[in-house]
């Protein structure tokens, strides 16, 4: 706490050293320039780190004694104090330097709300917001875009004003979506980044280490303030044999997924190695580490090869290609005989395309298997819509490879059966796709080519073709496929496969269709079998950059106006969160006792919810309104503990907080996975809650309610989740001696009988501080102001 006190003080003395000339000093030195290459075309003033890398990772050798993971290479290069830090597996908090945070609309309105609340004139690494979120698919995509800048406006003048005025780039709606935005402009091989996004892992493809967050911890990386992360566990992924045919890389984490299940992965990096990682594209592998999100891991990442500096070369990024290779053993590959806590094996010769789902990312069928398990599970054969693209699977590879099967389809007479939509991944893959005739494939094929954005992948989807409580079968090559993720419909089973499969299975419109052994019958009548998929790895004729969407903050924005109207329905400043008053938390009330499944889209619905991201009481009104209230096994419906009466989960909530009742929510397994949002988290405390007790947390939501104010706890004992009741009232006793590793006491009250049990927390001292501060917000203004 010393070392983060003394720091936040020097901040609050020096505020005018957050100009941009102060801000280059600092990359001058911290990313030891003196190779001048820049970490983009943005930040030309701003020099890649792999000397300093070097430099920290000699001192860590000389500590541990022992060879390194490609991950613990990057991470540990990106230390605040290698000489000094404490590195232990699962155990010690490192305190990193991100190289840079990147933000998406929906999640940089309340990252910028925070940090405008800090008081700092300007951010202190580079840092962008790109608008990929707010855009509904409905009809195509210019028309969806013109919508959406129209309906957006408000915020869409927020985000670029404070851009500008803090010193940070603004990609323009219609860019495309973030995580291809920074693998096509700022990712690279040894790279430490974090977003506020949890497929932010997609840089990984590059060979970074790029980690989903909250918006509280990017604002930490933009005040300067070291990052912490818990110290990960390395996964290996060995890869042997070769990619082909109908086996893409999405493959490999599906199967990947099937191994480790959505929580197998929480607390590790995931690492790929072997022989197998060259037969794969630089874009093909962030796919890979994209949907590494669904498996709970902190980030994935690859050794940097030939195939990545292929793409780099390609994104007019060669000197950073030339400068990495001078590095490639030292700092961007793993070690001979570094250790890994648990070591996958897959043969890429042998793996059988899968699909999984539905209503989980991590419920595999290999496809020979597919059509038996969906009949024998009742799933509905008939498939109604097949939609490719989002930030997984959008590449130039992947459109070419699912062109390739519809000419093949349409040469013998035959169209998509069913709705075909197709998401561009960014204006670069768009205006290229355009140029090369695939958009015009995919439209002669039946296809409808959306905007660059997130669309029906968020759930940011106009869909007309199925009513409410509708069952009916999808399938996407998205990441995620939670309940009601893509349409609100909770009827929708949602299966998520490659590509190139959702191609395949859209020609043939049912789930029993395996393209690998089954017949097609053409419109001239004669049978024939689909063509294993191909397509160029890049462009031959170079990317077409398209509209130029990006807006560079000006050197000094000290001058621009930043305006929340007071009446906006959309933005709403941030009032800081009351701090705690020392005292037990005693008799609280259940809110809500979640049964089964709770993620981020339970907590804080997205969807039509999205427009009010900005706005804190707002967008508190869709607070648990997904989750299943294991009282009455319905969703949105509790018992208000004091008149008796059932209400929606947030009214309850708010008359809670009326009368001055702290409250107390009470989960399942794995509460929080899914999305980064941190509204999942605000929500909770800004309508009266004290505390979420769990058997176990997703780590990014763990996070973010610590960095609330809120107690994150789990059950000791696992059983005790069975002693509480809705009606329970609970205490946690011993809070002013709260200490690391310590446990809480804690008692629940039921019908006169008291059980006393034990919880569980992760915390450590800074995190302590945040809680006895009310936030890690209030926290950074308290150092500031000297109060140690």
């Amino acid at each position: 706490m010393v070392h983060y006190a003394r720091l936040m003080n020097v901040q609050a003395k020096r505020a005018a050293l957050y100009a941009v000339e102060s801000q280059q000093r600092y990359f001058h030195a911290s990313c030891a320039s003196a190779a001048k290459v820049a970490l983009s075309r943005f930040d030309q003033d701003v020099y890649l780190p792999y000397e300093k890398l070097q430099k920290n990772l000699e001192v860590v050798k000389k500590r541990l004694n022992r060879p390194l993971t490609l991950s613990e290479k990057i991470l540990y290069g990106h230390l605040d104090d290698p000489a000094n830090q404490d590195i232990q597996r699962g155990t010690s908090y490192l305190r990193l330097r991100p190289d840079r945070v990147a933000m998406q609309d929906a999640t940089a309105q309340m990252a910028m709300l925070q940090f405008i609340s800090s008081g700092l004139p300007r951010v202190a690494v580079p840092s962008t917001i790109h608008c990929d979120h707010l855009i509904e698919a409905q009809v195509g995509g210019e028309k969806d875009l013109a919508r959406a800048k129209d309906l957006n406006a408000e915020v869409y003048k927020f985000l670029s004003t404070a851009g500008a005025k803090y010193g940070v780039g603004f990609w323009k709606p219609g860019s495309g979506i973030i995580h291809q935005i920074i693998l096509e402009n700022y990712a690279f091989p040894g790279l430490l980044m974090i977003g506020t996004d949890s497929h932010t892992p997609n840089g990984g493809g590059l060979g970074g280490l790029c980690i989903g967050v909250g918006g509280a911890d990017a604002v930490d990386v933009m005040a300067n303030i070291p990052w912490e992360l818990k110290c990960p566990n390395v996964i290996g992924v060995h890869l042997t044999g070769k990619i082909s045919g109908w086996t893409s890389p999405k493959d490999v984490i599906l199967k990947v997924a099937d191994i480790l299940t959505v929580k197998g992965g929480t607390g590790a990096i995931v690492e790929y190695y072997g022989k197998g990682v060259d037969s794969i594209s630089c874009t093909g592998m962030a796919t890979i580490c994209n949907m590494g999100a669904e498996i709970g891991a902190t980030t994935s990442t690859f050794p940097f090869n030939q195939r990545m500096a292929d793409y780099l070369a390609s994104t007019g990024r060669s000197a950073i290609a030339g400068e990495a290779k001078k590095y490639q053993q030292s700092v961007l590959t793993a070690d001979s005989g570094a250790k890994y806590d648990q070591v996958i094996e897959i043969n890429l010769d042998t793996l059988e395309p899968h699909v999984n789902g539905p209503f989980t990312p991590d419920l595999a069928h290999p496809i020979s298997k597919l059509g038996d398990n969906s009949k024998k599970n009742g799933y509905p054969m008939d498939i109604r819509v097949g939609l490719i693209g989002s930030c997984t699977n959008s590449s130039y590879e992947d459109m070419g490879r699912c062109a390739s099967i519809a000419k093949n389809a349409m040469k013998h007479g035959l169209k998509s059966k069913i709705p075909f939509n197709v998401t561009p991944g960014s204006e670069q893959i768009r205006a290229t796709i355009e140029r090369d005739g695939i958009a015009k494939t995919f439209k002669e094929f039946g296809g409808t080519v959306l905007a660059n954005a997130c669309g029906p992948c968020i759930g940011q989807w106009d869909r007309k073709d199925v009513k409410k409580g509708e069952k009916n079968t999808i399938v996407t090559s998205y990441n995620r496929n939670f309940t009601g993720r893509n349409d609100a419909n909770p009827a929708t089973h949602c299966f998520v496969t490659s590509p190139e499969l959702v191609t395949a299975l859209s020609i043939a419109g049912r789930l029993d269709f395996n393209p690998l052994t089954d017949d097609l019958t053409g419109a001239d009548g004669k049978k024939f079998k689909l063509d294993a998929p191909f397509g160029d790895e890049l462009p031959q004729k170079g990317f077409d950059p398209g509209m130029d969407t990006y807006e560079a903050p000006p050197s000094d924005g000290s001058k621009v106006k930043v305006d929340v109207d007071p009446k906006s329905q959309r933005l709403q400043l941030l009032e800081p969160f009351d701090v705690w008053d020392g005292k037990d938390l005693t008799e609280m009330t259940v809110l809500i006792k979640v049964k089964g499944k709770c993620t981020t889209d339970h907590i804080s619905a997205a969807g039509p919810w999205l427009k009010y991201r900005g706005h804190l009481d707002n967008i508190s009104n869709n607070m648990f309104i997904g989750a299943t209230n294991i009282e009455n096994n319905e969703m949105n419906k509790i018992k208000n503990q004091v008149t008796g009466e059932w209400a929606g989960v947030p009214d309850v909530a708010r008359f809670y907080k009326a009368k001055g009742i702290r409250w107390v929510a009470v989960g399942d397994e794995n509460y929080g996975e899914g999305s980064s949002r941190e509204h999942a988290a605000l929500e909770p405390r800004h309508l009266g809650g004290r505390a979420i007790i769990t058997k176990s947390f997703a780590r990014i939501h763990e996070t973010n309610l610590k960095k609330q104010g809120l107690l994150p706890l789990t059950f000791a004992n696992p059983a005790d989740y069975d002693k509480v009741q809705p009606h329970s009232k609970i205490s946690l006793l011993g809070l002013d001696k709260m200490a690391p590793g310590k446990q809480v006491d804690c008692e629940i009250k039921t019908d006169g009988k008291v059980d006393k049990i034990k919880l569980n927390h992760s915390f450590n001292e800074q995190q302590i501080a945040w809680f006895k501060a009310g936030s890690a917000l209030n926290r950074m203004k308290q150092i500031a102001a000297g109060k140690n």
